[in-house]
């Protein structure tokens, strides 16, 4: 089972700084671990820009949660080493954007992928809305398919939100990239009551 979920957590001094992200994944990777599943864990780390860098290297949430990690996350030394799970078992696979394939959603690099599983889930909320490799691309090489418990409580929450808003109704985005909330600003706007009120917190 690829499990994609989202562990780009802040470092510091090579130790993960919070663990919020890496507790929230847990139920999802339990619950496959308990049924038998062989689980390749895999997510993104910071911004390496499509080559290794130590200072990006998932090896601290590895340690965080007790999980061998591969690597790499992708050729024929990953694949060996998943070939050698038993069941109930999990790797965790090196940081995918050490690959330009990644971000690229390249199909060699899905292709890659691919070979090491079975079966795909997503559970990186965080992450879902890019057409990556390891998101998009995958999802679709890929003839079973889920989403992990994480993500689908996400989804439910923001349809609620979307659909059914009780009233007084307040909604705070955060985040560096303006441009990307600019649509859900709008969309939120037509469906509340009152007013879209920007604050800026120093």
């Amino acid at each position: 089972v690829f499990l994609r979920a989202d562990l780009n957590v802040p470092l510091r001094d090579g130790r993960v700084a919070d663990d919020t992200r890496l507790r929230a994944s847990l139920e999802t990777l339990e619950f496959v671990r308990r049924r038998g599943g062989r689980v390749l864990l895999a997510s993104h780390l910071g911004r390496p820009k499509g080559a290794p860098s130590a200072a990006l290297s998932l090896r601290p949430v590895a340690e965080a949660l007790g999980l061998p990690l591969a690597p790499d996350c992708i050729g024929s030394q990953v694949e060996a080493l998943a070939s050698q799970l038993h069941d109930g078992d999990a790797l965790l696979l090196e940081n995918l954007r050490f690959h330009a394939g990644e971000e690229k959603n390249d199909p060699a690099f899905v292709a890659a992928l691919a070979r090491l599983c079975d079966v795909y889930v997503n559970d990186a909320f965080g992450t879902a809305h890019r057409a990556h490799a390891s998101t998009e691309g995958l999802a679709r090489a890929s003839r079973v398919r889920a989403m992990g418990f994480l993500l689908a409580r996400e989804g439910e929450a923001l349809t609620r939100g979307r659909d059914e808003p009780e009233h007084p109704y307040v909604c705070i985005l955060g985040g560096a990239k303006v441009s990307d909330k600019l649509a859900v600003l709008e969309s939120l706007s037509r469906r509340l009551k009152g007013r879209l009120v920007p604050l800026q917190i120093p």
